[in-house]
């Protein structure tokens, strides 16, 4: 690997999977010791893919893979490689991620797992070749919101719905503030909206088994990078075909990460995207009597009374106190688990403290 300055950010090798001035200014302290830049592209049982100024390569990322699901290294990470054990270059450190894409795992405990980092465009797909789930929409958007990145939802197979119109105007009010794009990879319809929407920075695609994102990856990549294969007949549900995630070059410009189905998509930490993805309820939520409304039965309740005069769904408003009641209980499961670390730590340093102090005093007699 070769060292090169990495100030001029536009005409840096790596410009094109998005370094600039940010990020040169936050590699700048490891380029002073004589590590290499690089983004990662895909992550593999403690290594990782890792394109360079010479191309990808193979590393090694052990080394900042600790515990912590969120904090270990991720497609869309930019790191700093040094030389390794048997010549293998190994990531000696990660920068900081400017945004995020977490969801809570599946298992009991309560654990985030970020699925892309440093990521501008959240990319939403929904086959319009079903009947769509909007609940998992708003879910998938408040993780975007949260995120910081700017949501888009995609309906993808548009050629197979042809008078899905009611189908788009449920998920723009699913989808409040949010551009909502109708696409077929195999027609083309839609598909030069979209790869203009994402010529600038790293977008991440996003969606359930089915919903035709591999298809659409091969059309905006512009070759076939991901196996694709047909839906059920019996249900019209997906298979799984992603087994991972993956960083890909648009030609027109822009950055793509792929990820595979998710069939989970719990919240994290995710009160302000909730709120952001029910800005139509909050709204309301102004308007009523008591600044501590919840909605249910108090007098004046404006949120209430655009449910009876038909302005908010009834589907809406559920979907709403459910994403809030869930996101509560995990941060009080995730403070819970914080409590039960620090007594952890606390009693391991007490221990130590203890077989230091009995060290210094020295064998009894």
């Amino acid at each position: 690997m070769r060292a090169f300055d990495t100030a001029h950010a536009s005409a840096h090798p790596l410009a094109p999977y998005g370094w600039d001035e940010h990020t040169a200014e936050s590699f700048a302290p490891h380029g002073r010791q004589g590590l290499i830049p690089a983004r990662v592209v895909r992550v593999d049982r403690g290594r990782c893919d890792a394109v360079t100024a010479d191309g990808t390569v193979r590393a090694d990322s052990a080394s900042v893979t600790g515990p912590d699901p969120v904090r270990t290294v991720c497609t869309g990470d930019w790191a700093a490689l040094g030389p390794g054990a048997g010549g293998l270059p190994e990531v000696r450190a990660l920068l900081p991620r400017r945004t995020a894409f977490v969801r809570s795992t599946s298992s009991k405990r309560a654990e985030g797992q970020v699925l892309a980092a440093n990521v501008d465009h959240a990319v939403i797909a929904v086959s319009l070749a079903t009947e769509p789930d909007l609940g998992r929409l708003e879910r998938f958007l408040a993780l975007a919101w949260e995120s910081g990145a700017q949501p888009l939802v995609v309906l993808t197979k548009a050629d197979l719905a042809p008078d899905a119109g009611h189908v788009a105007a449920d998920a723009e009010a699913a989808a409040p503030g949010v551009p909502v794009l109708s696409v077929s990879a195999r027609t083309g319809e839609g598909l030069d909206a979209l790869a203009a929407a994402l010529c600038e920075g790293t977008a991440v695609l996003l969606g359930q088994s089915g919903a035709g994102k591999s298809t659409l990856v091969n059309a905006l990549v512009g070759q076939e990078v991901a196996t694709v294969q047909s839906t059920r007949s019996r249900d019209g549900k997906g298979r799984h075909t992603t087994t991972g995630r993956e960083l890909f070059l648009l030609p027109g410009g822009g950055v793509l990460i792929d990820t595979p189905g998710l069939r989970g998509v719990g919240l994290w930490d995710a009160g302000d995207g909730v709120g952001r993805t029910f800005a139509d309820v909050e709204e309301l939520a102004r308007e009523c009597r008591f600044p501590d409304c919840a909605h249910t039965a108090e007098p004046g309740c404006a949120v209430l009374a655009a449910v009876d005069d038909g302005t908010l769904p009834v589907r809406r408003l559920d979907s709403y106190r459910k994403l809030l009641r869930e996101n509560e209980y995990l941060a009080a499961r995730t403070d819970a688990r914080l409590r039960a670390e620090l007594r952890r730590d606390w009693k391991r340093k007490q221990a130590l403290g203890r077989h230091m102090a009995e060290r210094k005093r020295g064998p009894r007699r």
